[in-house]
């Protein structure tokens, strides 16, 4: 029987992703060769010296090196804030913003290249046919964004594995914040990761895509063995500490 779900999956970023229907985004190449690879402007600088919270996750990752100095960014409409290392940059906005307004901010690595994208006051919906079998490689919850009681939670997740492929049309690994309900049984829908914010919903993540995350892995590797081994590197633990350091601003 298909399942209804409440949210459509849209994580920009990716070149590979030809994605389901949703918001136009945009992609590496659309970057200003120009673009700054130091603080993004108004982000105040912090040293490393600290954890990556547990807060109730299935796991917990080490921080980046303490030689490695971070910075705090609030979204352009000033509703959210999140760290992230200070050779990384923020295109806010990323591009044409939605009805009503919101956050759309887009993080690049120091050779610009996408690796998260956050967007709010998004209208999301979309049907669960198909089921795949699926991983959940990591998971945390977020008390920083909790509403009503519901607590989102980040999530790096895959669908498909070597005999049964996930969906044709989407890469089948991700990392994100969600309010969707873990999945049940031995398979799950495409990818959905949005998270409740208000006025509607909002995103803060990516497809993974070996062009932009940077995996120290033979390129002939199998596209899921590939974001297994992304898991260990630092510059998930990075994402993922930034991700996960997404709060209310003020």
């Amino acid at each position: 029987m298909p399942v209804v779900l409440v949210f459509a999956f849209l994580l920009a970023g990716c070149g590979q992703q030809p994605g389901p229907p949703g918001p136009p985004t945009e992609s590496a190449s659309d970057l200003p060769a120009s673009a700054p690879a130091s603080a993004p402007s108004g982000a105040t600088q912090t040293p490393d010296n600290t954890k990556t919270p547990a807060a109730g996750g299935t796991s917990t990752e080490p921080a980046a090196p303490e030689s490695v100095a971070w910075t705090s960014y609030t979204t352009a409409d000033g509703q959210l804030t999140f760290d992230l290392p200070a050779t990384w940059s923020v295109r806010d906005p990323a591009g044409e913003l939605a009805e009503g307004g919101g956050a759309f901010a887009e993080v690049t690595n120091t050779a610009l290249k996408p690796l998260a994208t956050l967007r709010t006051n998004m209208a999301t919906g979309s049907t669960c046919v198909d089921r795949y079998p699926y991983s959940v490689l990591d998971s945390q919850d977020l008390t920083a964004l909790t509403l009503k009681g519901a607590t989102p939670r980040f999530v790096y997740e895959t669908r498909g594995n070597a005999t049964a492929p996930g969906p044709a049309d989407t890469p089948a690994a991700a990392y994100g914040i969600t309010s969707g309900p873990p999945p049940a049984g031995d398979s799950a829908c495409a990818i959905f990761q949005f998270f409740t914010w208000p006025p509607n919903a909002a995103m803060f993540g990516a497809f993974y895509d070996p062009a932009n995350n940077d995996t120290p892995a033979d390129e002939s590797l199998p596209y899921l063995e590939k974001a297994k081994i992304y898991l260990e590197t630092s510059e998930y633990r990075s994402i993922k500490r930034m991700i996960t350091s997404l709060r209310p601003a003020g």
